[in-house]
């Protein structure tokens, strides 16, 4: 296991960071507890090949300030499971209840579903070690991928921003770097909203359409197991060329990191808003803001997630979920643009320093 970390500690965390490896089960993976402050820590299992201790650290720290940002009595977690998620369902399976039976006494962790899991994992968590959130609807859970709660939380982050970025949401012209969970149903909600799809990209290629790609029919194509790249609708192209497209808004879906200061030049769209987590550099946020990019960071647009895991956990319903996620998402995109104006801040700075501010405050009323 390689480890690379860099910059991660600081006065609000992590507070742990296990690494754990079980050789007959074939498991390694990693867990950071960032900061429990506001309440015991909630945050996604990650399963990927290439996970580092530094990514998850960093996703670690987004999940403390996105549910402090949410007003969640949470603080922030994320772990990760170093293996291909594609592998067979049995192994997973295995990985899976291992890897919860590793944590089972770190009681201040709620696991939840992330990418490479789902709520079929969170169910052999739960029944491993009797805590989960983002559970099966079969098992109480409000299944968060099937309602599209994330990236309904991206279509309402988008629509509050459009106007402070000189663009109506309504016949605006967007692009989803990444089809999965997150990208197609942020596709869905926005394209409601009146906007025009006109590229997308998915692990093995990209397609586009000036004139629109029908959202309905390529999140049926998709359904079938077939790649983006083969839509009928649209012009192929290679996954790359996919920040350069001629858009409005522009929704970084995917992976960390996708914008860098390598390729942030390409980019036309006068809104980025983050369904992924870190998908941007921080020399690419300095870069889109010195172009007059309006930037919605992760932790503010795409809180769906974990506004929805919380709900669940607490024993809420499916309406609650959607009317908290809109309230909360819009308030706290406002607020954002409100103080990164009257402060002279980046958006991620004024962000940051709200949901900070929310932290440290919590933090007086806890002991050593």
């Amino acid at each position: 296991m390689e480890i690379k970390i860099h910059n991660i500690g600081d006065n609000i965390g992590p507070g742990k960071i296990l690494l754990l490896r079980q050789p007959q089960a074939g498991l390694e993976a990693l867990v950071v507890v960032d900061n429990m402050a506001c309440g015991p820590a909630i945050g996604g299992v990650r399963m990927a090949p290439d996970i580092t201790l530094d990514e998850v650290c960093r996703l670690s720290r987004a999940m403390t300030l996105k549910n402090a940002a949410a007003g969640l009595p949470y603080g922030g977690a994320k772990s990760g499971i170093i293996a291909d998620p594609a592998c067979s369902r049995e192994q997973k399976e295995k990985l899976v209840r291992t890897f919860a039976r590793m944590i089972r006494e770190l009681t201040e962790y709620i696991p939840g579903p992330d990418m490479g899991t789902n709520e079929e994992c969170m169910a052999w968590v739960k029944d491993e070690i009797g805590r989960a959130a983002g559970l099966p609807r079969v098992l109480g859970g409000i299944p968060l991928d099937e309602i599209g709660a994330t990236g309904f939380g991206v279509a309402v982050s988008a629509e509050a921003a459009a106007s402070e970025a000189g663009i109506s949401i309504k016949g605006s012209k967007f692009a989803v770097q990444g089809f999965g969970a997150v990208g197609r149903h942020a596709a869905k909600f926005i394209g409601k909203l009146g906007a025009i799809l006109v590229a997308v990209s998915d692990s093995k290629g990209a397609i586009q359409n000036q004139d629109g790609l029908d959202i309905d029919a390529l999140i049926n194509h998709k359904k079938d197991g077939s790649p983006v790249q083969t839509f009928p609708g649209g012009q192929a192209m290679d996954s790359d060329e996919l920040v350069g497209t001629e858009c409005d808004i522009w929704i970084p879906a995917a992976r960390p990191d996708v914008l860098t200061e390598n390729n942030v030049d390409q980019l036309k769209a006068r809104l980025v808003i983050h369904g992924a987590n870190i998908p941007a550099t921080e020399t690419a946020e300095q870069l889109m803001h010195k172009r007059g990019i309006l930037n919605i960071p992760d932790f503010i647009a795409n809180a769906g997630g974990v506004i929805c895991a919380a709900v669940e956990f607490n024993g809420g319903t499916e309406s609650q979920v959607m009317k908290t996620i809109e309230e909360k998402i819009r308030t706290n995109t406002l607020e954002t643009l409100e103080r990164s104006k009257k402060e002279n801040l980046l958006p991620r700075e004024a962000a940051v320093k709200m949901s900070l501010s929310r932290i440290k405050e919590a933090m007086t009323y806890r002991g050593t």
